[in-house]
C-alpha cells in the first residue's frame, strides 16, 4: 500500500464518521515560544483542546506535517525518522475512550485488515498522581483483544505531554504490530526495542491540564 492511499483510507474513514478535515500547519509552530518545531499534530490545537471551540466542529481529522530530534541518533532503523505526518482524528470535547479505541481498532482490523491476533496494546498504569487506567483495558478486552496482549506501563511509554512544560497532556493508548519474530526474552513486551512489536497508532486522552507549579487538573 502506498503513502497516499493510506492517506485517503484514514480520512475518507474518519469522514464517514462525522469528522472534518482540516489542513497541515506549517512545521514552525505559530504563537507557540514553548517548542521550536512541530512534533505533533496536537500543537496548532492546544486553544481548542483546552476549551476554544474550533470553526470546523468537535471532529476532526488531519495529516499533521511533524519533525522531531529526540530519536535522531536511531533515525535508519525500521521505525525512526526526523520528519513523518501524523494522521490525526481529534475530539473538542465529543467522544472519549471507547470511542475512540473502538474506531482505531475497526480502522486497522478493517480497513487495513489487520488479524486482530497480530495487535497488542498498552495502557497507562497509574501513578501517585493519576489512576491506572483498567477502563481502557476493559475496552479493548470488550473489543476483542485477549488480555495477555494487554500491557500496562507508567510515564515513560503511557503518558503524552505536555509538549512544553505546562499544558494539555494525559494517559495514552498505544498499539502495536506483533512482527512475529521470537521473543527476545521473558520480560519482552511492546515496551522492549528488539523489534517484536512496532508501534503504529496512539490514542491519548487529554484528560488533565498541567501548570506551572508542576500540579495536574482535569
Amino acid at each position: 500500500m502506498k503513502a497516499s492511499e493510506l492517506r485517503s483510507k484514514y480520512i475518507n474513514f474518519f469522514k464517514s464518521r462525522n469528522h472534518n478535515q482540516i489542513g497541515t500547519s506549517s512545521l514552525i509552530p505559530e504563537n507557540d515560544p514553548s517548542v521550536l518545531f512541530t512534533t505533533a499534530g496536537m500543537h496548532p490545537l492546544v486553544p481548542y483542546l483546552l476549551g476554544e471551540k474550533h470553526p470546523e466542529g468537535k471532529r476532526l481529522t488531519d495529516v499533521q506535517k511533524c519533525l522531531r530530534t529526540g530519536d535522531i541518533d536511531e533515525v535508519g532503523d525500521d521505525s525512526h525518522l526526523t520528519f513523518f505526518e501524523m494522521l490525526g482524528n481529534w475530539s473538542l470535547g465529543d467522544y472519549f475512550k471507547e470511542e475512540s479505541a473502538t474506531m482505531s481498532y475497526e480502522f486497522l482490523t478493517k480497513e487495513l485488515g489487520i488479524p486482530k491476533e497480530k495487535i497488542s496494546v498498552t495502557c497507562f498504569e497509574g501513578d501517585d498522581k493519576v489512576p491506572r487506567d483498567e477502563e481502557t483495558a476493559r475496552i479493548w478486552e470488550k473489543l476483542g483483544i485477549d488480555r495477555d496482549r494487554i500491557y500496562f506501563y507508567g510515564r515513560g511509554e503511557n503518558w503524552w505531554g505536555p509538549a512544553g512544560q505546562t499544558g494539555p497532556c494525559g494517559p495514552d493508548t498505544e498499539i502495536f504490530y506483533d512482527t512475529g519474530k521470537e521473543k527476545c526474552g521473558p520480560e519482552c513486551g511492546p515496551a522492549c526495542s528488539c523489534g517484536k512489536y512496532l508501534e503504529i497508532w496512539n490514542n491519548v486522552f487529554m484528560a488533565y491540564n498541567k501548570d506551572k507549579q508542576g500540579d495536574y487538573s482535569e
